[in-house]
Parts: C-alpha cells; sequence; structure tokens
C-alpha cells in the first residue's frame, strides 16, 4: 500500500504503489542502502531499469527533496529517511512501469500538445516560452529534459484515467445501498422545532387513573386541532416543564429527540398537529411540529463555486504553488485584483475562461479533496490554497441552494460517489498487476 505521506504529499497522478523492490523474477532485489542513496554524486547514475525506462540517482534526488520541502511546509511527518529513501525509488520504479505500459499500449502525445502544455507551464511561471526556456538555462535544466519529464507526465495521467476508470464497476445493489445510506443521514441531520402539551401519569398509577389522563388528553388534542392556540393551551394545562415556553422546545437534530417524537411529527407540515397522542413514560402528549429544517430524501443542496487551478509539475513544485495562490487570495481580499480577472488570467483549468466559475454542483460531483474544502466554506469566502489530485486551488463559493433532485438524478450521483470511493483500491491492484509485468532490474552503486 502506498504509505500516508506520499498520498498526503503526491497529486493524485503521482500517487504509487511501495511494494518490495523486485528483480526479474521472483527474486528480491537488495535493499536500498541509505549510505549509497545519501553519498554524494558523482554526476549522475542508474540507479533502476525498468522495461526500456531509467531511473536515475537525480530522479530520485529530485523527488526526495519535493516530498522533505512539501512536509516541510505542511508540517506532515515523515518516515525515517531509509524508508523513505526506499518508498522513492518504488515509486519512481512504479512510474516507469506505467509509463512503458502507456507506449506499449499506443499512448503518444503529439507534439502541439506539448508545446501547450510547455508553455501553460511557462504562463504559471508569469514568462512567456521564450522567456521560460532562458530561465531553465540559466538554472542548468535543459529544455528537452523538461519536455521529455511532462510527456511523460502526461502520459501517466491518461493511462491511468484509461485503465483504472474502465476497471471500476458499481452494481445496481451498490447503488440501492448507498441511497439507503444517504437517506439515512439526511434523516439524522434534520432538526425539528416541536411544541408538547404534557398530561402527566404518576408511576404505578391505577388504571382509572390512567383512563382520566387519557380522557383529559384526548380532549385537550380536540381543541388544539380545532384551531385553539397551540402555547395558550400549553401554558394554562401542560404539566411538561417547558409550559411557560408555550411547551416548544426549541429547534433540536433528530438525534436528540425521542423516536416516539419523530415517528409522531415526521408526516406532519410545519403548524400541524399530530393526529393522536403519544404516550410515554412521562404521561400523554400532544404534539405540534412548528417547522423543520435540513433536507430530505429528493432535496440536496447544490453549491456553486469557483476557482484557480496551477498543475503541478518540475518546474512548479507545490509549495511555489501553494504561495503564489496565496498572493493571489491576498490580491483579492485587498481589492487590488477581482477573482474571476485572476482566474481568467492563470487557471489552468476549462472554466477559466469563465473566471474560474463551476456551476452549480451537487454533492460527489467534485474529488472528495476537493468537495470537502467546498462544503466548509461560507459563501463569499475565500478558501485557503489547498492541493487536490488534479494540482492547487484557491476556491470561492459564490451561492448555495435547495434543489429537486430526480430519481435518475440520484442514481447517476450515487454511481458517481461509489466510482470515487473504489478508486484508490483499483488503482492499487491495476499498478501492482503492471509492475509484476515489467522487468526490473536493479542497478546500485556504491558510491550511489
Amino acid at each position: 500500500m502506498t504509505p500516508h505521506f506520499l498520498r498526503r504529499l503526491l497529486p493524485h497522478g503521482l500517487r504509487v504503489l511501495a511494494a518490495p523492490l523486485l528483480l526479474t523474477g521472483a527474486l528480491l532485489a537488495p535493499a536500498v542502502s541509505v549510505a549509497q542513496l545519501s553519498a554524494p554524486a558523482r554526476g549522475d547514475y542508474i540507479v533502476a531499469v525498468v522495461n526500456q525506462e531509467l531511473v536515475t540517482y537525480s530522479d530520485v534526488m529530485r523527488r526526495l527533496q519535493a516530498i522533505e520541502q512539501d512536509a516541510a511546509r505542511s508540517g506532515a511527518r515523515l518516515p525515517a529517511r531509509e524508508q523513505l529513501l526506499n518508498d522513492v525509488v518504488n515509486a519512481l520504479i512504479d512510474d516507469r512501469a506505467q509509463l512503458s505500459h502507456a507506449r506499449d499500449t499506443g499512448l503518444r502525445v503529439d507534439e502541439a500538445e506539448l508545446d501547450r502544455a510547455a508553455a501553460n507551464v511557462a504562463a504559471q511561471n508569469q514568462l512567456t516560452l521564450p522567456q521560460f526556456r532562458e530561465r531553465l538555462a540559466a538554472e542548468g535544466l535543459d529544455y528537452a529534459r523538461f519536455r521529455n519529464n511532462l510527456r511523460d507526465q502526461i502520459l501517466l495521467q491518461r493511462v491511468r484515467e484509461r485503465e483504472v476508470q474502465g476497471r471500476i464497476r458499481v452494481t445496481e445493489a451498490e447503488i440501492d445501498d448507498y441511497l439507503a445510506e444517504q437517506r439515512n443521514q439526511r434523516a439524522g441531520a434534520q432538526e425539528y422545532d416541536i411544541a408538547q402539551l404534557l398530561v402527566a401519569v404518576p408511576e404505578g398509577a391505577s388504571d382509572a387513573v390512567v383512563a382520566e389522563r387519557r380522557a383529559r388528553a384526548e380532549a385537550l388534542l380536540a381543541r388544539a386541532r380545532a384551531g385553539e392556540d397551540f402555547a395558550a393551551l400549553a401554558r394554562a394545562h401542560s404539566e411538561g416543564a417547558n409550559r411557560e415556553e408555550g411547551g416548544r422546545l426549541g429547534m433540536r437534530p433528530a438525534s436528540r429527540l425521542p423516536e416516539l417524537f419523530l415517528t409522531a411529527v415526521e408526516p406532519l407540515k410545519a403548524g400541524e398537529v399530530a393526529p393522536a397522542l403519544v404516550r410515554s413514560g412521562a404521561g400523554f402528549h400532544v404534539l405540534k411540529l412548528l417547522d423543520r429544517r435540513g433536507g430530505s430524501a429528493d432535496t440536496i443542496t447544490q453549491t456553486r463555486s469557483r476557482h484557480i487551478l496551477l498543475r503541478l509539475s518540475p518546474q512548479l513544485t507545490a509549495e511555489t504553488a501553494l504561495r503564489r495562490l496565496a498572493e493571489y487570495k491576498r490580491r483579492v481580499e485587498q481589492g487590488e485584483a477581482g477573482f474571476a480577472q485572476l482566474a481568467r488570467e492563470f487557471s489552468e483549468d476549462g472554466s477559466a475562461a469563465q473566471g474560474g466559475d463551476l456551476g452549480w454542483a451537487s454533492p460527489g460531483q467534485f474529488v472528495p479533496e476537493f468537495e470537502r474544502v467546498m462544503t466548509d466554506l461560507p459563501t463569499g469566502r475565500i478558501s485557503e490554497p489547498f492541493l487536490s489530485r488534479f494540482g492547487a486551488h484557491l476556491m470561492q463559493v459564490t451561492d448555495r441552494r435547495q434543489a429537486q433532485v430526480d430519481p435518475r438524478e440520484q442514481r447517476e450521483l450515487a454511481r458517481n460517489a461509489l466510482r470515487e470511493r473504489k478508486y484508490e483500491e483499483t488503482y492499487e491492484e491495476w499498478a501492482r498487476e503492471i509492475r509484476e509485468r515489467a522487468f526490473i532490474d536493479i542497478r546500485i552503486q556504491p558510491q550511489l
């Protein structure tokens, strides 16, 4: 399984397995030595060959440094350095095995597409493409190698989307179970404002006393259902602790109400009195539903938001992207620029032309790491910069509404949510198979 630190610090397209390093056949390779990987580099050289792909010392160190920088920024705890180095090598081996598989199955990135992607990376750095090439050269980085790395990233994303998504199956029975679970959750999240009129029955009361109290309660129920002021009746006749408040219990979540009360008021509309008495250990209750809040089985909360997306690359680390988005947030909050303006100028999402507007979204429509931020963010507020599998985001929630959902849409939303739940497990199974089929030759030199 992927170490937790890699899951947190790498975008989804870079999530990889950390299975033991394998030689060709079933033999385990020698353990990766901390001393070997930590030794000063004498140029660059090969750590592993995966089919026709190479893992080099510089690849290992770049990935290691990126993880350590992100961990320092986020406060994440990393494993011991020996384990960390081993995990990084394994991650790179998985990348190369998947790249080899992508090429073998005919996936390609044409030059025009690569040009557009390179221009996007340059724009992220607020440079023209010629200026970006000059910057790379000044830092000793080869532009051809940059393009090759970019091509590899695009191939990895495509092969994972194609093959992992194609393996995920969601049955109709699973959708039924999911919808039932959601209905129960929404019901539990509802809040009820109930008023009660209590006619108490003493403990151990005789049948005659119980009958007399029931008759009194029935008479009060009839008066309430005939339209008399419920609060006045409660103040005059209720024996409950809240009689001075007209019997009002106040707005409470379903989890804090007796099941007997919930059963009685669930079918009611606001303002209606329950048609029958409710008997509890305390006595006979006349109940009125004053109001209710929360979703029902056929309503959902939809959110409208906009965002700025910066895609991560070897030239744009998570730390740099988050710092840049924090500057965008400052500019918006201080009135130096509009959110939509910055989205049109810098966002790498298809929504950029619309100022980053994502339209109305239902629960389960976005990936969990994005939706968690959206759900918690108050309307009108701008989030702190955050990461998802697609890159770094800055988000603003612009509106919310309650919407009716027809049964067909409910099932489609459920299907999407279940596919997302299954993605991680399916990805790891697929990645393990690709690795097991690959020719892997570990070459660790003494002075690595």
